[in-house]
């Protein structure tokens, strides 16, 4: 039952969501990433993906939600960032001639390859100063816990044998998740959204970092 009702709120969630505009869009193309055997796909085949969704709800209502995807960059890795709010204000700034104005706190949750769960604090050096500095409080799955941590495909052929579907998606979030990207691909096929070339190894297309200053977020790929 509980699984019923996860499922019907992700559901309701992804059915909230705004239509997105191409400009809260990016979509890239790696290239030196081969995509099937035409001249075509290899030259317009897509490999990256970025963008700024909106929740249309009381709870989320302002709160920009960025995803990005990507073959062929520099890191592979799996997470969740939650940048909380900047307070009013700066206490710090009073009391020094230096602008201590740093990024706002960050919770980060990563699935691989390294699980772990990390909090980022901006923290007062210890001392008679008044100056900032960005701590972080580190729970690495491999340091803290001896045991083998399965990856993603081997959890869900475990929970095939179980009969166990929760991180299955149903056929109604399916259609929900692709009446927000089908307004996308008409957009690219009216030439609206171009394709963004990046290089092998970077962090994908330059574009993507105006993207989330646009939407006041900074994002690091520490």
């Amino acid at each position: 039952m509980d699984q019923y009702l996860s499922i019907l709120s992700s559901v309701k969630v992804l059915r909230s969501i705004k239509k997105l505009e191409p400009s809260d869009v990016i979509i890239g193309r790696c290239k030196s990433v081969s995509v099937g055997n035409s001249a075509d796909s290899l030259n317009l085949a897509p490999t990256y993906f970025a963008a700024a969704l909106y929740i249309d709800n009381a709870r989320w209502d302002g709160v920009p939600f960025l995803i990005k995807a990507g073959r062929g960059l520099g890191k592979n890795r799996v997470e969740i960032r939650i940048h909380f709010r900047h307070v009013p204000g700066n206490l710090y700034l009073k009391n020094t001639a230096r602008n201590n104005d740093l990024a706002t706190n960050e919770l980060i949750l990563r699935d691989a390859p390294d699980e772990a769960i990390l909090v980022r604090v901006n923290n007062k050096v210890p001392g008679l100063g008044m100056e900032l500095d960005v701590s972080e409080l580190n729970l690495l799955y491999k340091d803290k816990y001896n045991v083998e941590v399965p990856d993603s495909y081997e959890q869900l052929l475990h929970d095939v044998i179980d009969g166990d579907n929760h991180l299955f998606m149903r056929s109604d979030e399916v259609s929900a998740v692709w009446n927000i990207l089908s307004p996308v691909l008409q957009e690219m096929g009216k030439n609206n959204i171009p394709l963004e070339l990046y290089e092998m190894g970077s962090r994908g297309p330059d574009k993507t970092i105006y993207l989330w200053a646009k939407h006041r977020v900074q994002w690091a790929d520490d």
